[in-house]
């Protein structure tokens, strides 16, 4: 029976391509696709396509892998990036975070390793402003993302109202300015928590990261879902070095890090910490 014209796509795209994306996107970033994902492959490709004026998943992929489009693999991977997020998400863990920060002498370093469109590591710094009573505490935080688009969205720190709803309205005055005229209906947040925040690209794949010390704590949360166990393996082993003695890791709601780390052991709902000889071998030695 013929297809309907409904149904009939703009470009041919069969198993094969699907496959060749799948072990693309794997190779170079981590992610493991699904078989259910093959719709969501073709939406999202297709607009590369279009704007690469190819007329074929095939050739679009030959022409990638052989270095012939300049830098479509930033576009290639941040199409198939997954960037949900918004604002305190996953609650439990600010409360946590603020008592962890409390109590440890300043200056403290967090690393916030997938950004996305700039809400987490914007609350993040609101938590720790409420924590110590300031807009300028001596908190640095490191925020990253393999998606340069969304990096640049947080960067830029401008986000409709509708956005800061679920917000209390002490939080939206404190630490946001409402905009004006041909700008309403936006926030921006205040500069004080732009200035405590270093965005930068980082893939977790890469063979060296961009980021240097050791923090006191860091959120990778809702990305390892996308992760095969042995690469959640892998970078969970490359925290492990980058975590100071009492430092605490936030996971993501459906994500269990004891399965894939021997160095960690569970401090609350899905929050970690370095088991006891991980810990040890980093606490300072007396003498």
């Amino acid at each position: 029976m013929p297809q309907s014209k409904d149904t009939v796509k703009e470009f041919d795209f069969n198993a094969r391509d699907f496959e060749r994306v799948r072990g693309l996107i794997y190779k170079r970033a981590g992610i493991s696709l699904a078989d259910s994902k093959q719709e969501m492959v073709y939406s999202r490709l297709a607009r590369r396509l279009r704007a690469t004026g190819i007329d074929s998943f095939a050739k679009y992929l030959d022409d990638l892998e052989a270095g012939r489009l300049g830098e479509e693999w930033e576009s290639f991977t941040n199409a198939l990036t997954t960037n949900l997020t918004s604002f305190f998400r996953e609650a439990h863990h600010f409360p946590l975070l603020a008592d962890h920060v409390k109590g440890k002498r300043e200056p403290l370093t967090i690393w916030c390793s997938a950004s996305s469109t700039g809400e987490e590591p914007y609350s993040i710094a609101m938590t720790v402003c409420e924590a110590f009573n300031t807009l300028t505490p001596n908190v640095q935080i490191v925020a990253t993302d393999i998606d340069t688009n969304v990096l640049a969205t947080a960067a830029n720190g401008v986000y409709g109202m509708d956005r800061l709803d679920k917000m209390s309205p002490e939080r939206q005055r404190r630490f946001f300015l409402k905009g004006k005229g041909d700008r309403e209906g936006m926030a921006r947040v205040r500069p004080e928590l732009r200035n405590m925040i270093t965005f930068k690209q980082l893939n977790l794949l890469a063979d060296s990261w961009p980021i240097s010390g050791q923090f006191d704590a860091i959120f990778c949360r809702n990305v390892m879902i996308y992760f095969d166990k042995a690469t959640q393996r892998k970078i969970l082993s490359r925290f492990v070095p980058l975590m100071k003695p009492d430092a605490l890791l936030f996971a993501g709601h459906s994500e269990n890090f004891l399965y894939v780390s021997e160095s960690l052991k569970l401090r609350g709902k899905t929050v970690y910490e370095l088991d006891d000889t991980a810990a040890a071998r980093k606490a300072p030695q007396r003498t």
